[in-house]
């Protein structure tokens, strides 16, 4: 059975970069990482309006049962729809390529600590902790040149609702994580711990899995 690695943190923790580095250490024919945004509910039926109010940073933003579901067929190698979220259009898109099976699972983003139902089936929790000053900057770049935002609307998101639902939903996750990691990707002595854990537990299973093969 596939081993589930959920790595949750606020907005511009690093989680996304520490994810990235530990499928890399890893080996990318072995891992498949996942982002909880891919799972954003589909909103493209509202208005410009109604997706503007709409808290993204709030657990209901996202179809978790569908999530949880396909985790579990993946834990049990089966493959699932490939999605992936059109930030434009604020619309759930389905991929041409299936996601298929690999040894390892990363699940990343900001609420996947904070639901119940998904930490029961991770094999490792992790919360990577940055401070804020940091994380709103790191946000804010992002924002302003890969998402076409404004400077007004991303202080706005930010002020009324992306730091209100760290305080209430994010930071209080981390006390379920297994381990708790300052700096993210920069933090090398953890990813190296990390990925030690990994290979234990590919040892103790005693089985030499089935790999899809990687996609070009």
């Amino acid at each position: 059975m596939a081993i589930l690695i959920g790595v949750a943190g606020g907005t511009g923790s690093g989680k996304t970069s520490f994810a990235r580095k530990l499928v890399e250490s890893i080996g990318e024919e072995k891992c498949l990482l996942i982002p909880q945004d891919s799972y954003y509910r589909d909103n493209s039926s509202l208005n410009a309006e109604e997706r503007a109010g709409w808290n993204y940073d709030h657990p209901h933003a996202f179809d978790t049962s569908l999530l949880e579901q396909d985790l579990r067929e993946l834990k049990m190698s089966r493959p699932v729809p490939h999605l992936t979220y059109d930030y434009a259009t604020h619309a759930r898109v389905v991929l041409p390529d299936a996601l298929r099976p690999r040894l390892v699972i990363v699940l990343e983003g900001i609420l996947v600590l904070a639901e119940e139902s998904l930490r029961r089936i991770m094999d490792i929790k992790l919360f990577i902790d940055t401070d804020a000053d940091v994380r709103i900057l790191r946000r804010l770049r992002r924002d302003l040149k890969e998402r076409g935002r404004t400077y007004d609307s991303v202080e706005k998101q930010y002020l009324e609702s992306v730091r209100l639902m760290h305080l209430e939903f994010v930071e209080p996750s981390k006390r379920y994580a297994d381990l708790i990691i300052p700096e993210g990707a920069q933090n090398n002595v953890a990813l190296d711990a990390v990925i030690a854990r990994v290979q234990a537990m590919v040892a103790a299973q005693n089985v030499t899995p089935k790999l899809a093969p990687a996609r070009p």
